[in-house]
């Protein structure tokens, strides 16, 4: 009796163990900047002689590196292209690094260690950050003002916030998610302003500063070529010839109209 209870425990242990291990699905969330390089680490500390260890990617859970320590065997899948010339394993504790990673290394990982022992990772790899740019916003309505107009705008970029910062205190931010896309963020101050003013952007892991120089990008409006730069007082000179040739072409067009008209009224009938 005392026998079937002992197995009965031991048998239940087993169970609730192997209910821990495959039951958990906490995965581990890890972040590198595309370019560097990121390693999954195991629990383990040093490898047993029967340890069998296996890393895997991706939903089709694609076998991607194995450690076999009795046979002392290392293999890295080259076959996979995604990770080819880009796999080391450390031959002690089993863990996996990935070098020069981009952003088709991003996604889920798997390690088996033997057939009882599984840890999940999400890899997610972020772009490097461009430096800001802050510009004029010549299209402001408050062009003419007090106040200098600017934005501060960057391009194609995913999962980052773009923010002003005056002084050391965040003044306005934005955020973008998912979706590839340009950020701007304006900001209004006085000409005469004199507090420091940041653009930021940032992800998780890294960010980049742009800082403001008031007295570069802002001058008063009387001078086109101050407020937004030559390349848009070129622009909006050649609108403005194009806009004055095409009055004078009407005004032309409709005098000569005019003349022709007042001819033609002087013309007499012809007696029948």
């Amino acid at each position: 009796m005392k026998k079937m209870f002992l197995k009965s425990v031991l048998f239940c242990f087993y169970l609730w163990r192997l209910v821990g291990v495959f039951g958990d699905d906490e995965v581990k969330s890890v972040s590198v900047l595309e370019g560097d390089s990121v390693t999954l680490n195991t629990s383990l500390t040093e490898l047993t002689d029967d340890d069998l260890i296996q890393w895997r990617f991706g939903n089709e859970i694609t076998l991607i590196a194995e450690i076999t320590k009795q046979a002392n065997r290392i293999a890295v899948y080259d076959d996979v292209r995604r990770f080819r010339d880009r796999l080391k394993l450390d031959k002690q504790t089993g863990s996996l690094t990935i070098t020069k990673t981009t952003a088709k290394h991003a996604g889920r990982y798997e390690v088996e260690i033997n057939i009882y022992s599984r840890s999940f990772f999400y890899l997610t790899v972020y772009a490097r950050l461009p430096v800001p740019v802050i510009s004029r916003d010549c299209s402001s309505s408050s062009l003419s003002s007090s106040s200098c107009s600017l934005v501060c705008s960057v391009v194609n970029m995913s999962h980052v916030t773009l923010s002003w910062y005056k002084e050391n205190s965040l003044f306005s931010k934005i955020s973008v998610s998912d979706l590839s896309i340009s950020l701007s963020l304006p900001l209004e101050v006085e000409y005469q302003d004199k507090n420091t003013y940041s653009c930021v952007i940032n992800n998780h892991i890294s960010n980049q500063i742009q800082h403001l120089n008031i007295s570069k990008l802002c001058h008063t409006c009387s001078d086109s070529v101050h407020c937004c730069g030559s390349t848009e007082a070129v622009i909006r000179l050649v609108l403005s010839a194009l806009v004055g040739m095409a009055t004078v072409i009407f005004l032309v067009y409709d005098i000569r109209f005019k003349i022709a008209e007042s001819d033609h009224a002087r013309i007499p009938l012809s007696q029948t």
